[in-house]
């Protein structure tokens, strides 16, 4: 049997026995999750951090910008970029569920492998799109086994695993995706400034956005600043605040029991009804029939970025 497929072997088993029924596991190693779905499912909206999804078994796909990203065993989905998605498994059943791992991305880390020097330059001068898909190798499946093996021995997850982390981080600033990750790390690079004017509209959502504001702040001129922020991200700035405001609405009514229009003025609508007719496009519904389907399918987990 070969690395890779002993690989995938532990890791299935090892996921499969965490995850007892169909949805999204904490672990106890920082940044760390495990996933389980047992149907193919339609498109479901989500945020994704920048992270690495593995699946170990089955088929996933993300949707961006309307581009679809399929990812399996052989192919890992990697988000440089806070980025608005929509996740969708293709591949599961209850017999051979699709499971996976997500694994957050610590952009001081990779900074830092880059800054050590040890790693071949790119050539890479282009903004690359903040999502991706990689080829899954020996050497990195074998790092994220060893990963999860300490989960069977918790006593050594503080000494180790900041260890193998660090590794895991290295493998893909040596893989086939190792461009997209360095954009965002670049200081002086447009990918960096993006992320930081992305990490203010997290911050800020619910004030009245001025885009050329927004691209003095990362000191760009607003039509590199809009241009490279589409490029990323797949939306304009103002189209990724709205999808801030409208999770965050979600969220809002559903877990605090707001009321539409105390959701709508709590993130910044001025007008419910238009907050409304945003949210049934964004949603498929609209506020209040979306509440009732949520609430009705209480405990049910929907599927995320895994």
């Amino acid at each position: 049997m070969s690395i890779h497929s002993s690989s995938l072997q532990a890791l299935a088993q090892s996921i499969g026995s965490r995850t007892p029924s169909t949805g999204d596991y904490s672990l106890p190693i920082p940044g760390l999750g495990f996933y389980r779905r047992e149907q193919p499912a339609a498109p479901v909206v989500c945020m994704i951090e920048p992270c690495i999804v593995l699946v170990v078994r089955g088929q996933k796909q993300l949707w961006v910008g309307g581009e679809g990203y399929p990812y399996d065993s052989s192919r890992f989905l990697v988000t440089s970029l806070d980025i608005p998605a929509n996740s969708q498994v293709l591949v599961a059943s209850p017999e051979q569920p699709c499971l996976g791992l997500t694994f957050k991305l610590d952009l001081r880390m990779l900074a830092e492998l880059i800054a050590q020097g040890d790693l071949p330059p790119t050539r890479e001068r282009a903004v690359l799109k903040g999502v991706g898909i990689g080829t899954v190798t020996d050497g990195l499946l074998n790092a994220f086994a060893r990963l999860v093996a300490l989960l069977e021995e918790p006593e050594a997850i503080p000494v180790l695993a900041p260890l193998i982390q660090r590794e895991i981080h290295y493998r893909l600033l040596k893989s086939d995706q190792a461009g997209r990750l360095r954009q965002i790390c670049s200081v002086d690079g447009q990918g960096y400034r993006i992320a930081k004017a992305i990490d203010w509209l997290k911050l800020n959502f619910d004030v009245a956005l001025r885009v050329e504001e927004l691209a003095a702040r990362v000191q760009m001129s607003a039509a590199t600043f809009h241009h490279h922020f589409r490029q990323l991200t797949a939306m304009s700035p103002l189209q990724y605040q709205k999808w801030l405001r409208l999770n965050e609405a979600r969220r809002l009514m559903l877990n605090e029991h707001q009321d539409v229009s105390s959701a709508a003025f709590k993130v910044g609508y001025e007008s419910p009804s238009q907050f409304s007719r945003e949210y049934s496009r964004l949603f498929g519904v609209p506020p209040k029939r979306d509440m009732a389907a949520l609430r009705g399918r209480a405990g049910v987990t929907d599927p995320g970025p895994g």
